[in-house]
């Protein structure tokens, strides 16, 4: 198929100022011109076109341009370790999706929340390991961990540890896990996941959501995966190696 920007606009669902505009960007070859000087586009840009609505699913619209004007400057060997990165990245989002909805399931649903707490909220070391079955070593243990975080009250007597109720709640998860079997890094994960996924709604449904979304998500990275393939097998100039010295040059070198 050949024709005018209308005609690939009409074809793959963009407009055609999106048409100029992501060949501009270089997310699609760029057109031939006729002696006139119009564009004349071909069935290989409304292919990668339909790959980049694809792709920006996958990993958005700002990284989906990068990828897409990199994998044909980039030596084949850089170009798909790029598009490899993309997949770990999906992967490493449902892994911490996963690990959160543990640390929520640890606590049965349990919602760990930023809202300040008064004092009334708070425990001492004391208190909280008391509450948990835990040794006070313990809770200092994980804090040199990052497991728990708690507050530092200035006394006479120096820094005393104060708990609020989200060191409470994810020292809660902490036992939990841990008595499931779950070590010390994987507990780490876990709660770090949560703390990290602070903006989402924090409950199971919205984590099982994420989880589908990313599904989704990886699903619209397989479908660009084709024509991504194709772009980089597109033959390319081989990289240039800088040159090796020679023997003679290496001597006059060290001789000045």
């Amino acid at each position: 198929m050949e024709g005018s920007t209308a005609v690939v606009a009409a074809a793959s669902g963009y407009s055609v100022q999106q048409v100029r505009n992501l060949e501009a960007l270089g997310v699609i070859p760029a057109a031939e011109r006729t002696p006139a000087g119009y564009r004349r586009f071909s069935a290989v840009h409304v292919r990668d076109l339909e790959a980049y609505r694809d792709l920006a699913v996958a990993v958005g619209p700002v990284v989906a341009r990068r990828v897409m004007r990199d994998l044909r400057a980039l030596p084949v060997e850089d170009a798909t370790a790029l598009v490899g990165s993309l997949h770990a990245g999906l992967a490493a989002e449902r892994e911490q999706a996963l690990a959160a909805r543990r640390a929520l399931v640890a606590v049965s649903g349990e919602v760990v929340t930023d809202a300040p707490a008064d004092d009334a909220d708070t425990m001492t070391i004391t208190e909280l390991a008391d509450a948990l079955g835990v040794r006070a070593s313990t809770l200092r243990f994980w804090e040199r961990e990052g497991l728990v975080a708690p507050e530092r009250i200035a006394t006479r007597a120096g820094a005393a540890r104060r708990y609020p109720v989200t060191a409470i709640q994810e020292a809660r998860i902490a036992v939990a896990l841990r008595a499931a079997g779950y070590r010390i890094p994987e507990v780490r994960e876990a709660i770090g996941a949560v703390r990290e996924l602070g903006d989402t709604a924090r409950s199971l449904e919205a984590l099982d959501a994420r989880v589908t979304t990313i599904a989704q998500r990886v699903l619209a990275l397989l479908r660009a995966g084709a024509v991504l393939a194709e772009i980089v097998s597109v033959p390319r100039p081989p990289r240039r190696r800088p040159a090796r010295p020679t023997s003679g040059s290496r001597r006059s070198a060290g001789s000045g």
